[in-house]
């Protein structure tokens, strides 16, 4: 498979990694040497400096042999036109577009049924709405992921000191515990990512990973000793285009919320677009305002600056001035192992939407969604099997699908099967293969052999 990355930033470079490392063939095309320099000393792709917005740059990238075309520059235009001429010089090349700003996301079916004809539309500041609405529905999680239209839901939390299952191998786990219809799909110990056995024992500490249907959600959470309330009152801080959109979900959703921005012109302009949200000018790190704005009231504060370092800093600061819950906007990669250990555990990252978006589009075999859990450590994909496929009709315990990966749910129809080692695959099932990064090559391999191609 040939992938063109027209963009050598954050999300194309991480793109980029994981594909190569798929032994993919990978193009990334700049116009920054230096960013390519970077691309061509650390990956094994090939680089091709330019606009991705120019024809003659694509053809050079070898575009009319690609079987994808990925534009995910910072500039919307630049990912519009690259599409357009990708077009007309290769139509049968799938497109995928990152864009971001609403004036042209609006226009999002035209530019599917007409040209540039684009097949798929990451919008990652969306997806990160999303993901904080998910973190505020479940209380006590760390991080949660959805399949099924959101009636089946992976969650991650952290094992405290004194919880009942700690010290647990997993089997030992009470049976009462099956009962509610949920499934261990990995431990986080450290930087250490385990896909476990039921030998594996749970240790206080760990950040664990548990599939359960939507509806048995809290009898799972229970069973960690999570017990959390609604959340009613909401601080964010920073008003950008995320900041705007949170605030906007949030009202929606019936939370009473604050904004703080520190730029008074744009303060001025949230104060009349937004409706039913108190706006504030100000510095949202600044502890004299958190303090007169009852900080120790907020049931959670979301840092959304385009800033990380005064993200942290304003996370760590509301959280000891008793904010219940504190959820913050990390761009850098590198900072995702790191950030834990200075006690932030709830992350969002719209660079890490847009990767988790992409992989679902590129993979081979019939993959309906995939998701990154802990930066880039392990992913979840959802797929098709087929009527000729050699994981049917056998129990997933005779299966030795592949070392660091483990199928987690099965979506029959209407039904949920959250499966046990005998547990069979049937013709036409969705499943859940959850996999550490170093198996995801020998899974998407297996996904490609037994499954559909796109």
């Amino acid at each position: 498979m040939k992938i063109i990355v027209v963009g050598a930033g954050q999300v194309g470079f991480h793109v980029a990694s994981r594909l190569a490392a798929e032994n993919k063939e990978v193009v990334v095309v700049d116009t920054d040497p230096g960013a390519l320099k970077t691309v061509s000393e650390q990956l094994d792709v090939q680089v091709v400096e330019g606009s991705g917005s120019s024809p003659e740059v694509l053809s050079d990238a070898g575009v009319q042999k690609a079987d994808i075309l990925l534009a995910v520059t910072n500039s919307d235009e630049t990912n519009l036109v690259s599409c357009l001429f990708a077009d007309m010089l290769s139509p049968a090349t799938k497109k995928l577009v990152r864009l971001r700003n609403e004036d042209f996301t609006r226009f999002q079916d035209a530019l599917q049924k007409k040209p540039p004809h684009i097949d798929t539309f990451i919008n990652p500041e969306r997806e990160l709405v999303r993901t904080v609405q998910r973190l505020l529905e479940v209380p006590g999680a760390v991080d949660v992921a959805e399949f099924a239209d959101g009636r089946l839901k992976l969650i991650g939390v952290r094992l405290d000191e004194g919880c009942k299952l700690a010290g647990l191998k997993l089997w030992e786990i009470p049976s009462r515990a099956w009962a509610t219809g949920f499934l261990i799909a990995a431990i986080v110990r450290g930087e250490k990512l385990i896909i476990p056995t039921g030998k594996d024992v749970l240790k206080a500490g760990d950040l664990v990973y548990f599939i359960t249907e939507q509806n048995r959600v809290d009898d799972a959470l229970a069973l960690f000793d999570k017990r959390g309330h609604t959340v009613r009152r909401a601080l964010i801080v920073g008003g950008g285009r995320i900041g705007e959109r949170l605030a906007n979900a949030l009202v929606e959703g019936g939370i009473y919320t604050k904004i703080i921005e520190r730029d008074a012109k744009r303060a001025n302009e949230l104060a009349e677009s937004l409706n039913r949200v108190v706006v504030l000018q100000g510095d949202g790190s600044d502890q004299s305002l958190l303090s007169e704005e009852n900080i120790r009231d907020m049931d959670v504060v979301i840092t959304a600056t385009s800033d990380e370092e005064t993200n942290i800093l304003t996370s760590l600061v509301a959280r000891r001035m008793g904010a219940k819950k504190a959820i913050t906007r990390i761009n850098r990669f590198a900072y995702f192992p790191l950030v834990a250990a200075i006690g932030i555990e709830h992350v969002i990252s719209p660079r890490l939407s847009a990767v988790n978006t992409i992989l679902q589009h590129v993979r081979r075999g019939k993959v309906l969604s995939s998701v990154s859990l802990k930066g880039e450590q392990a992913e979840v994909l959802e797929a098709v099997a087929l009527e000729t496929a050699d994981i049917v009709g056998r129990p997933l315990k005779n299966i030795d699908f592949t070392k660091g990966a483990l199928v987690v749910a099965i979506f029959r129809g209407e039904r949920i099967i959250i499966p046990s080692g005998d547990s069979l695959i049937q013709p036409s099932d969705r499943i859940v293969i959850m996999s550490t990064h170093k198996a995801i090559p020998k899974v998407e391999k297996a996904l490609a052999v037994k499954l559909e191609y796109f």
